[in-house]
């Protein structure tokens, strides 16, 4: 959960709570210590994440569906678009076989594990490229310039989301 819907969500808390004319100590009070006041203003600040079974309890807690607790959408801040990093496979073929070794073993990892050997690229998250920078003994950019010089590091925005 980002920190931005974990806030989104605080809100909710908070406007629940107060629309049962209830202020934290009177939360803890009323739930005979079970939801502790720290611990609910940190949910209610997006300081703690909430899990999913804390968040059913606390709803069923405060008499409302789970629903009523989740932000609305128009309600949670806009989604940052950040490029995503993909690697063309099919250029990593070409490249050098003494350098490129390890990101093949490691891509027919990912592939096992996401049991996807059809694709002919493959999307990976920022902390890949850093751990794989960190195995060739060198920093993220000057990795990525690499995989960039066998044409293997494409990045490309996200789609867009559908509106529902």
């Amino acid at each position: 959960m980002s920190r931005e819907y974990a806030k989104a969500v605080g809100a909710r808390l908070r406007a629940i709570r107060i629309q049962q004319g209830l202020s934290l100590q009177g939360v803890e009070q009323k739930s005979r210590g079970r939801w502790k006041t720290a611990a609910v203003g940190s949910y209610e600040r997006g300081d703690r994440m909430i899990s999913v079974h804390q968040l059913s309890e606390l709803a069923g807690f405060y008499g409302v569906p789970v629903s009523a607790l989740l932000p609305n959408e128009d309600q949670l801040p806009p989604r940052e678009r950040r490029p995503r990093t993909v690697l063309n496979l099919e250029k990593l073929a070409q490249a050098p076989p003494d350098t490129s070794a390890l990101v093949r073993r490691w891509v027919a990892q990912i592939q096992r594990q996401r049991d996807d050997y059809a694709g002919h690229v493959l999307s990976i998250r920022d902390g890949d490229l850093r751990a794989l920078a960190l195995l060739h003994d060198t920093t993220p950019q000057e990795f990525a310039d690499r995989l960039r010089a066998w044409g293997v590091l494409e990045t490309s925005l996200p789609e867009p989301e559908e509106p529902e």
